[in-house]
């Protein structure tokens, strides 16, 4: 007996990977398999060359531009103070949070990659905690420190708390539709618990 898959179950894999039919589980498994399988990777290429005539009905178009939206909802230029506050915290009682933790052992699957120019997390999300790992980059300055944003849809910014370490877990609701945010901030985070640094990295979750 043997685990391995048959020639043309790798095949029906690989396809299913180029035209995005594969659920979350399934995309993991053939990235990961692209990594280590010449193999699997072959059968992607294939694929790819194979299926490249369909984009020609299609004229390319460029990503959109969210930063600007991301950073009107991390920066409202009406609040003011007070009721800023009070939008972090029922912003926080939207997004349920819990605890900070420790990293957990088993890698919760991959929900989104929050990248910028120079740092990038991965989001991990199990059902019940978000974990954040930093895959490029560096931990803040000396007096400076990263911090997670959560914005979800109507609401003010809510921290999920400091990257002073290259993994942070904390419990939450699913972010789908949500925007996930870095910000730098001051030694011991964002002033008032309102964002106030530059972004770093930022990712709207789709839904």
């Amino acid at each position: 007996m043997t685990d391995r898959t048959l020639p043309e179950e790798d095949d029906a894999f690989a396809a299913e990977y180029v035209l995005g039919v594969q659920d979350l589980a399934e995309r993991m498994q053939a990235e990961a398999r692209l990594k280590s399988d010449p193999d699997f990777a072959a059968r992607v290429n294939a694929w790819q060359n194979r299926l490249s005539d369909l984009n020609d009905d299609y004229a390319e178009a460029q990503a959109p531009n969210l930063l600007p939206l991301i950073e009107a909802r991390l920066f409202p230029t009406a609040a003011k103070p007070k009721r800023a506050w009070l939008g972090w915290l029922t912003g926080a009682a939207l997004a349920g949070l819990v605890l900070f933790a420790a990293l957990p052992q088993a890698q919760a699957p991959l929900l989104a990659t929050i990248a910028g120019d120079a740092l990038s997390y991965e989001a991990h999300y199990d059902g019940a905690a978000l974990t954040l790992h930093r895959v490029k980059g560096s931990q803040a300055p000396a007096g400076q420190v990263h911090e997670l944003w959560l914005i979800a849809p109507g609401a003010a910014p809510v921290s999920l708390g400091l990257l002073a370490e290259a993994d942070l877990t904390v419990t939450s609701q699913a972010p789908k539709g949500w925007t996930l945010a870095v910000t730098l901030e001051p030694a011991g985070g964002a002033p008032g618990g309102v964002p106030s640094g530059p972004i770093l990295a930022a990712v709207e979750i789709g839904v």
